[in-house]
């Protein structure tokens, strides 16, 4: 079943928490809506199933209207054959596994022994088998997270949607479960619209990510696409570019782009040209793509895309160290991820810098 969306509102008081959002979601994909706390992702989700009302728009589900503004069509709840997992899990501690699984076929009057048929089928597929007859207070978070899994699919559901269901779980679980709800959902081709504002499961757990900000939709495509090729500053900040600078676009230059980031008075380049857009432009840089060393006699001439700096900040990752640098000038702070791993990497050591030209993306604040 598709989902179609089309300009969207919905206001609460004077505030605009969702302004004119247009998306659509193909049959068996999942969409992620990425974004800050206050973003609206989660008012789209919520008037997806009905829980909001929007002010105005239109929402299609399987091409049939769920939600008309201008022709007054607004569908129950309980008459869209939407799912939904919540953040809280929203299970009932008073009952088995069992019961919190089967209560939705119930509610439907099915009789007994195909609700025990379709409720083992379900429990085996999320794993909990072992677990029919155990209180649901008894089990751990991630347990809980696939009672509210099984219970939400075990209806076959048109659509399923997701409310940062993995944010109240530890990172190990977390990581575990985003995979296996990934092969859940394509296992049973279920489209589904999932919450978040974790970019690393936006783009594990996506077909498309959406990326919105102060209710309005900045940028859409797939993962890797959103990855590789952010729209704008603002997208590129949702998405790991931690190092964002205000710059100066001076023209060519060796072949790429010429720019000074404000505050330091060293010549950069990009190796593409700015991108088209307003509020200014923007050097935006990913901490994993900066070399840093160790730096040598402070008079040596730095070469282009090169800094200098103190290390303020060393915290050791596993596969890299994190390290804060602030720049000899302007005091500027740049985050980097050191491959290396060297323990002479440490707080206080004096550092260069080398950024290679394919790794700054000159980007607009807002895209056009």
């Amino acid at each position: 079943m598709s989902i179609r969306i089309q300009g969207l509102f919905k206001k609460f008081g004077d505030v605009n928490a969702v302004n004119g959002v247009s998306l659509d979601v193909q049959q068996g994909h999942m969409l992620v809506l990425l974004g800050p706390s206050g973003c609206g992702k989660t008012t789209v989700m919520r008037c997806i199933v009905g829980l909001e009302q929007p002010t105005a728009g239109r929402i299609e589900i399987a091409g049939k209207p769920v939600f008309d503004s201008e022709r007054r069509v607004n569908t129950p709840v309980n008459e869209r054959n939407v799912g939904m997992v919540f953040q809280s899990y929203a299970i009932w501690p008073h009952m088995t596994v069992f019961e919190n699984v089967a209560f939705p076929l119930e509610m439907k009057g099915l009789p007994a022994a195909e609700v025990r048929d379709q409720v083992e089928d379900m429990l085996a597929v999320v794993g909990l088998s072992a677990m029919m007859t155990r209180g649901a207070s008894a089990l751990s978070g991630g347990q809980m997270q696939r009672v509210a899994l099984a219970r939400s699919m075990v209806m076959r559901p048109s659509v399923l949607l997701f409310d940062e269901p993995l944010s109240n779980l530890d990172a190990r679980l977390r990581d575990h479960l985003r995979v296996e709800l990934r092969e859940l959902q394509t296992r049973f081709s279920i489209t589904s619209v999932f919450v978040t504002h974790d970019q690393q499961e936006a783009l594990a757990l996506a077909d498309e990510v959406a990326v919105m900000q102060a209710g309005n939709l900045l940028q859409r495509n797939d993962p890797i696409s959103i990855y590789r090729r952010p729209s704008s500053s603002t997208v590129a900040e949702f998405i790991g570019y931690q190092n964002v600078f205000p710059v100066e676009v001076q023209g060519e230059r060796d072949g790429g782009t010429g720019f000074r980031i404000e505050g330091i008075d060293r010549a950069f380049v990009a190796a593409t040209p700015p991108g088209r857009g307003s509020g200014g432009t923007f050097a935006c840089i990913r901490p994993g793509d900066i070399v840093a060393e160790l730096a040598g006699d402070a008079s040596t001439a730095l070469a282009s895309n090169q800094v200098r700096g103190e290390v303020t900040l060393a915290s050791f990752m596993g596969s890299h160290v994190h390290l804060r640098v602030r720049l000899d000038e302007d005091d500027k702070v740049f985050e980097v991820f050191d491959k290396s791993v060297d323990p002479a990497m440490r707080v206080g050591a004096r550092v260069s810098l080398t950024i290679a030209a394919g790794a700054i993306l000159l980007l607009p604040r807002s895209a056009a």
